[in-house]
């Protein structure tokens, strides 16, 4: 089979990037300590050490930067941190979408099951929860992991500030220009009359 050779003249486009993830986002999505205290009682989960959470993150990514600070000059630390709290905030904001259609599916399972014309949510044999229950449990289960790792998200967000003295903003990629500029352009013109 033969293959095409790539046209050396197509331009290749940046597609632009969907928004970078930013703390504000993560504390909108996840719940916070009074919500998941109330959460923990209501259900009988555990009872999250949030201040701990957030403080043992803090020391996580100090000391790890001051394990790396020998081997990284100032730009090299501030990015790899960079990225390094962009994996925090980024896997808090997922965590908090999770939760959030997890708890919309709850309300939808217990509205359905508020009906008393519908045999499907009827509660089985003794011992076993209704689908309605088992769903307001999920729920709450994915309302401690939100904000277990939003509490983680913001101490990466407190280390990375005194690590680098800055406070830390997602990085966006900038948006190049999505055609040739004039002088590319030019360039492959005068490249096309030589041949």
């Amino acid at each position: 089979m033969i293959k095409k050779a790539a046209n050396p003249r197509s331009t290749a486009r940046v597609v632009p990037l969907r928004k970078a993830t930013t703390l504000q986002m993560v504390r909108f999505a996840c719940p916070d300590a009074a919500q998941c205290s109330l959460v923990s009682e209501s259900f009988g989960l555990p009872v999250l050490d949030s201040d701990g959470i957030r403080d043992l993150h803090e020391k996580l990514i100090v000391d790890t930067a001051a394990a790396l600070d020998e081997g990284l000059g100032e730009r090299a630390m501030q990015i790899h941190l960079q990225r390094v709290v962009g994996a925090f905030v980024g896997s808090a904001y997922g965590a908090g979408q999770f939760y959030s259609r997890a708890v919309s599916q709850a309300r939808d399972a217990t509205a359905k099951s508020a009906c008393d014309d519908r045999d499907q949510d009827v509660g089985g044999p003794v011992g076993f929860d209704s689908a309605a229950q088992r769903q307001r449990e999920f729920a709450a289960d994915m309302a401690l992991q939100a904000h277990a790792l939003r509490m983680a998200a913001e101490g990466a967000i407190i280390a990375y500030e005194h690590v680098v003295g800055e406070v830390w903003k997602p990085f966006e990629r900038s948006v190049e220009n999505s055609g040739p500029t004039v002088d590319r352009k030019a360039a492959e013109l005068q490249m096309a009359a030589l041949g």
